[in-house]
C-alpha cells in the first residue's frame, strides 16, 4: 500500500508552482521557438508555401485540441483520484487514456486522407497554395500518431508531479524538428530536397521521438502509475469521466480552429492578410506558450488539493498563477508594440506584408493585457471539474463576438479595423471569466469545507 504523501499536498505553494511550471514553461518556449523557426524555413521556399502552412493551421490546431483536451481530462481526473489516494483507479484511468489517444489518432488519419484537398479549396483559389497545403497537411495527419501519444504520456507524468521529464521530451522533439527542417526542406547533407513535405516529415518525426521518450520515462520513473495494457478492456464509465472534463476543453480549442478558419475566409479578400494572420499566430505562441506551460503545472496542483480538501493551497495557487500570467502577457504586449517590423522580417516579409502586418501586430496585441487572466481562469474551471464555464467563455468570445465583429468590420473595406475584433472580444471574455471565477470560488469552498468536516 502506498502511503507517502505526494509533493503536491505538502510542498510550499510558491516553490511547488515553480517546480511544476518552470520545466513546462521552458519546454513550451522551445515548442514556440519550433513553431516560429519552422515557418521561417518554409517562408524561404516562397510566400505561397508559408500561406499554405498558415491555412493548414485550423486542422493541425484541431488535432492538438483533441490531443490536449483529452489529456487535460486525464490529468485532472487522475490528479484528483491520486489526491483521494485511490491508486488502483488511477491506473485504470491512465490505461483508458492511452486507449482513447490511439483511437483519436486513427480518426484524424482518416480525416487527413479524405478532406485535405476540399479543405484548402474552400480557403483559396491559388493553385500553388492548394498543392503545397494538401501535401503538408496529409503527411501531418496520416503520420500524426506521435502528437496524441506524446501529449497523453506527458500528462501522466505531470499528474504525478514529474514535469521535468515532460520538459525533456517536449524540448527534444522540438529540437529534432528544428534540426531536420532545413535538412529535409532544402536537401542538405545528401538528403533529397523535399520542400514543404520535408517540413511535415520533420514535424511528425519529432513528435514520434518525443512520444517514445515520454513512454520510456513513464515506465522507468513514474512508479505511482502502472500503465501496462496487458488484459486491458475499455471502461466506458471512466472514459466518460475523462471527457466530462476533457470534452469542454476540446470544444474550447476546436472553436479556436473554427475561428481561425473563419478569419481566413474573411481575410481572403485582403491579399496577403491571410499570410500575415498566420505569422501572427506563430509569433503570439511565443507569448502564450509560457502561460500554457504555467497552466500545465497549475492544474494538477489545484486538482490534487481540491480532491484533498485543502482550500488555502488551492487559492494561493490560483493567485500566484494569475499574477505570473499577467506579467508574461504585459511583456509580450510591449514587444509587439515596439518591434513589429523586426518580428515580421524574420519571415522574409515583403513591403506589402509589412504594411499589413505592423498595424495588425500592434492592434491584436492589445488583447494580451486581459488574456492572461482569462487563460488561468479557464484552467481553474477545468481543474476543479467545472469546465462548462470555459466552454461558455470561449464560444462567446470567438463565435458570438470575434467572428461577427470581424466580418462586420471587413465590410468597411478597411483591413486595420478587422484586427480590432480581437481586443473587443477579449473584453467580453474578461468580463465573463471574472463572473464565473467568483461563482467557482464560492462553490469550491463549500465542497472543500464540507469534505473537511
Amino acid at each position: 500500500m502506498q502511503t507517502k504523501e505526494n509533493k503536491m499536498g505538502v510542498m510550499p505553494i510558491d516553490k511547488l508552482l515553480i517546480s511544476m511550471s518552470l520545466p513546462m514553461m521552458i519546454s513550451m518556449l522551445v515548442q514556440a521557438l519550433y513553431n516560429i523557426v519552422d515557418s521561417i524555413f518554409v517562408s524561404r521556399i516562397n510566400e505561397y508555401a508559408l500561406r499554405a502552412v498558415s491555412l493548414a493551421f485550423p486542422i493541425q490546431s484541431l488535432m492538438i485540441a483533441v490531443a490536449v483536451g483529452t489529456a487535460v481530462g486525464i490529468n485532472a481526473f487522475l490528479s484528483r483520484t491520486l489526491g483521494e489516494r485511490d491508486f488502483e483507479k488511477a491506473n485504470i484511468i491512465a490505461r483508458n487514456g492511452i486507449f482513447i489517444a490511439i483511437a483519436s489518432y486513427i480518426g484524424f488519419a482518416v480525416i487527413g486522407a479524405l478532406i485535405s484537398r476540399p479543405f484548402f479549396s474552400s480557403q483559396t483559389e491559388v493553385m500553388e497554395v492548394r498543392e503545397y497545403g494538401v501535401t503538408y497537411l496529409t503527411i501531418c495527419c496520416v503520420a500524426g500518431m506521435g502528437i496524441f501519444l506524446q501529449t497523453t504520456f506527458e500528462r501522466l507524468l505531470q499528474a504525478t508531479g514529474k514535469t521535468i521529464y515532460t520538459m525533456i521530451t517536449q524540448s527534444t522533439g522540438a529540437i529534432i524538428n528544428i534540426i531536420l527542417d532545413p535538412i529535409l526542406i532544402f536537401g542538405y547533407f545528401g538528403m533529397p530536397r523535399m520542400g514543404i513535405a520535408g517540413a511535415a516529415v520533420a514535424t511528425v518525426f519529432g513528435q514520434i521521438v518525443a512520444a517514445s521518450m515520454a513512454l520510456w520515462f513513464n515506465l522507468k520513473f513514474n512508479k505511482e502509475l502502472d500503465i501496462s495494457m496487458k488484459g486491458f478492456h475499455p471502461n466506458g464509465h471512466l472514459i466518460g469521466q475523462i471527457y466530462k472534463v476533457g470534452a469542454p476543453s476540446i470544444v474550447v480549442q476546436a472553436i479556436g480552429s473554427l475561428m481561425t478558419y473563419g478569419m481566413n475566409l474573411i481575410l481572403a479578400a485582403f491579399g496577403s492578410a491571410q499570410t500575415v494572420f498566420g505569422i501572427y499566430f506563430k509569433l503570439q505562441s511565443f507569448v502564450f506558450m509560457p502561460v500554457f506551460g504555467l497552466n500545465n503545472g497549475m492544474v494538477p496542483i489545484i486538482s490534487y488539493n481540491y480532491g484533498a480538501a485543502r482550500p488555502q493551497r488551492v487559492w494561493k495557487t490560483i493567485r500566484l498563477s494569475n499574477i505570473t500570467a499577467m506579467v508574461i502577457m504585459v511583456v509580450g504586449f510591449i514587444i509587439f508594440q515596439l518591434f513589429p517590423s523586426t518580428l515580421l522580417e524574420l519571415f522574409d516579409a515583403s513591403e506589402t506584408m509589412l504594411a499589413i502586418g505592423v498595424p495588425a501586430l500592434r492592434i491584436i496585441s492589445v488583447s494580451f493585457l486581459l488574456a492572461g487572466f482569462c487563460i488561468i481562469a479557464g484552467s481553474v474551471f477545468q481543474a476543479i471539474g467545472n469546465p462548462v464555464h470555459s466552454l461558455i467563455v470561449s464560444v462567446c468570445r470567438q463565435m458570438v463576438v470575434l467572428l461577427p465583429v470581424a466580418w462586420l468590420l471587413s465590410r468597411t473595406g478597411r483591413l486595420e479595423l478587422v484586427w480590432w475584433s480581437f481586443p473587443i472580444a477579449e473584453v467580453m471574455s474578461f468580463t465573463l471569466s471574472t463572473i464565473f471565477l467568483r461563482r467557482t470560488v464560492k462553490s469550491a469552498n463549500e465542497v472543500m469545507n464540507s469534505s473537511a468536516d
